[in-house]
């Protein structure tokens, strides 16, 4: 009995060592603790103590506990169980590191291109040309996610194998060139039996024919539903001496209206890249132009520059085929500006040619985004080498639709101003028209100088604009409003 006594004794005293061990396991399946807490747990203190010790007054409630729960994605208990405590529970967590910046110096490391490498190859092998950037996102970014035509892939290819790889994945070629930014062929191939675009991008990855495999992506431009030019004033630029003579701009957008006095010798040359399709506005690309170069009684930021324009959208959409098209083409005019006042889902073949189109020497400018504050990142704005701007008021406020992200570049007026249009004149807003001033501003720098690098005007645009909103760079207004009259002071 006296035994049995103690057997008994003993199951009991293990059960009750199991209960009391329980908490510090259990709790690390739950979301709602921070790694502070569950180090505390572990170490055998109770929830109670350890919310109360973590609070910064003692309130027992942590801070944010109720708002960051809500948008969190966590991963399932059963991966988050695969990943023990650190050792040493109770230390603070380590920062997240930036994987681009050097661990001993934290600066961002030049692109190392491989021997020989022209400049497209070196960008295309890995190494952008990255944005200066104090600002890194807290996590990573959600870009727009976009429609797609639904029966329709973009595949770059090398060599002369477009056919075969028609008739081994039961394809049909709909269109294919050689494609100067991609450094290969760009096939844009149907899909004729219904098949989903994700299953057929599938198939097409096992083939090591093709290169690179995206969805036909829709992009929109941003110009927001709605008096004079404030712009000159706003950005420190002398509407008497404003000159962008001579700079080879490249404007994507829609078709223009030529007629109009405003772009009266502006159109140096025009490419369509949807001749197929019929004209049925001219309203937005004709006020691109006209706040970028625009003369007469609507006087652009840079008259005297010749605007290489490309019509790619119809209806506010196009496709990424049709983009590609109209960047080829503006990167064979040997322009020193692209405007891009677009925006759309991350893509990659959309990001290899801005990237190759830095690495020739070229400025990107492209609308940060009219979708409002909780909108994922737009593209293709959001790429690194690309100025992306938002849209700022008669007063400096942040216009109410823009984007907000750490990819916002630059701020510049973009609301309710006047600009030229397919009907005469119109009151335009959005960051579409931002982006048109930023390019114009671009342009009186490379009037001046005309042997100043794209990397130049990035960082002097960067480091002499206004600052607005909270102290240094900013999801809101980036670096802060375009500063013309500074960046043109600013020193090699």
């Amino acid at each position: 009995m006296a035994a049995r006594a103690v057997i008994r004794f003993a199951a009991l005293l293990v059960a009750a060592m199991i209960i009391g061990a329980a908490p510090a396991l259990a709790q690390t399946n739950d979301p709602n603790l921070t790694q502070t807490e569950i180090d505390c747990l572990n170490r055998g203190a109770t929830a109670a103590d350890c919310i109360k010790r973590d609070t910064e007054d003692g309130s027992g409630e942590r801070p944010g506990a109720g708002s960051a729960a809500t948008n969190a994605v966590f991963l399932p208990a059963l991966i988050v169980d695969l990943f023990p405590n650190p050792v040493g529970g109770g230390q603070p967590p380590l920062p997240t590191p930036d994987p681009r910046r050097d661990p001993a110096s934290g600066a961002l490391p030049p692109p190392v291109p491989p021997a020989g490498a022209t400049a497209i190859q070196a960008a295309a092998a890995g190494g952008p040309i990255v944005s200066p950037s104090d600002l890194v996102a807290a996590e990573p970014p959600r870009a727009v996610v976009g429609d797609v035509v639904p029966d329709e892939v973009l595949v770059t290819v090398e060599g002369d194998a477009v056919q075969q790889i028609a008739a081994s994945f039961g394809l049909e070629v709909r269109s294919q060139r050689q494609s100067q930014l991609l450094g290969a062929t760009l096939v844009r191939f149907g899909i004729p039996d219904g098949r989903p675009v994700g299953v057929v991008l599938a198939q097409l990855a096992a083939d090591g024919r093709t290169l690179r495999r995206e969805p036909n992506h829709v992009y929109a431009l941003q110009q927001a539903v709605t008096i004079v030019n404030y712009a000159f004033e706003r950005i420190a630029l002398d509407a008497r001496g404003a000159s962008g003579e001579n700079v080879r701009i490249a404007v994507i957008d829609t078709a223009i209206d030529d007629t109009n006095p405003a772009l009266s010798g502006v159109i140096a040359d025009q490419f369509d890249a949807m001749p197929d399709v019929p004209i049925a506005a001219r309203d937005h690309g004709t006020s691109i132009d006209g706040l970028i170069a625009g003369v007469g009684a609507l006087k652009g930021m840079a008259p005297g520059a010749r605007i290489y324009h490309a019509r790619a959208f119809e209806g506010g959409k196009s496709t990424m085929d049709v983009i590609l098209a109209a960047l080829d083409w503006a990167a064979e005019q040997d322009v020193r500006i692209i405007n891009m006042s677009f925006v759309g889902p991350k893509n990659d073949l959309l990001g290899v040619a801005c990237r190759n189109a830095r690495a020739l020497g070229i400025v990107l400018v492209a609308a940060a985004g009219n979708n409002g504050p909780k909108a994922p990142y737009g593209y293709p704005a959001a790429f690194d080498g690309v100025i992306a701007v938002t849209a700022t008021d008669a007063k400096d406020g942040l216009m109410q639709q823009a984007n907000r992200g750490a990819y916002v570049f630059l701020s510049a007026p973009g609301v309710e101003m006047v600009a030229p249009s397919g009907a005469g004149s119109d009151v335009v807003t959005g960051t579409s028209f931002a982006a048109a001033i930023v390019t114009g501003a671009i342009a009186n720098l490379l009037h001046a100088a005309p042997d100043r690098s794209a990397d130049w005007v990035e960082k002097a645009l960067a480091a002499t604009a206004r600052d607005l909103g909270p102290k240094g760079r900013d999801n809101d207004f980036g670096y802060g409003l375009l500063n013309i009259e500074a960046a043109e002071a600013a020193k090699e």
